[in-house]
């Protein structure tokens, strides 16, 4: 960890991260360990400023020695996704074209190699791995009625009913 003036820097053997700090809030590194303090501690918004401080650089840290992965679920008939390359993700979701999604740097795709219809995006900054995953999700959001669409592994589809029939 660096610390330069409003610039914090984390490497580990996963990469590099790089923060700036707000006005509001300073930093003090002791030994391995960082210290975020802020200048008035009656204002509201400095207080949030340094929970949210202190929680991105903790995130980096994470990042940077064990990484961050989050996984999709593909579910429907003749729902398809195929992955080309580290970086390209290439869906068929029932639209009359397939969609093409290029991953930001630093976030890698990866299929699940005992379910077929499972997708690892994977990497180091925890902003830009979240932000890519529901992305892929809102192309195509789990339907209430089927069940179809693109979920989280473990995400719970609430289902509904459906139409009854006309009564005579």
């Amino acid at each position: 960890m660096k610390v330069d003036g409003k610039n914090v820097t984390v490497s580990g053997p996963k990469g590099e991260l790089k923060h700036t700090l707000q006005e509001c809030t300073s930093l003090e590194q002791t030994d391995n360990t960082l210290v975020v303090s802020i200048k008035n501690e009656e204002s509201s918004k400095e207080k949030a400023m340094w929970g949210l401080t202190r929680a991105l650089i903790a995130n980096m840290v994470v990042g940077v020695t064990e990484g961050y992965k989050k996984s999709l679920e593909v579910q429907g008939v003749g729902y398809k996704f195929e992955v080309t390359g580290p970086s390209k993700l290439v869906l068929a979701v029932g639209f009359s074209h397939k969609v093409d999604l290029p991953a930001p740097k630093g976030i890698t795709i990866t299929v699940d190699e005992k379910e077929k219809n499972v997708i690892h995006i994977s990497g180091i900054d925890k902003q830009q791995v979240g932000y890519f995953t529901a992305l892929v999700r809102s192309i195509k959001k789990p339907e209430p009625y089927k069940g179809k669409g693109i979920r989280y592994v473990g995400e719970h589809v609430r289902r509904k009913a459906g139409k009854t029939g006309a009564k005579k």
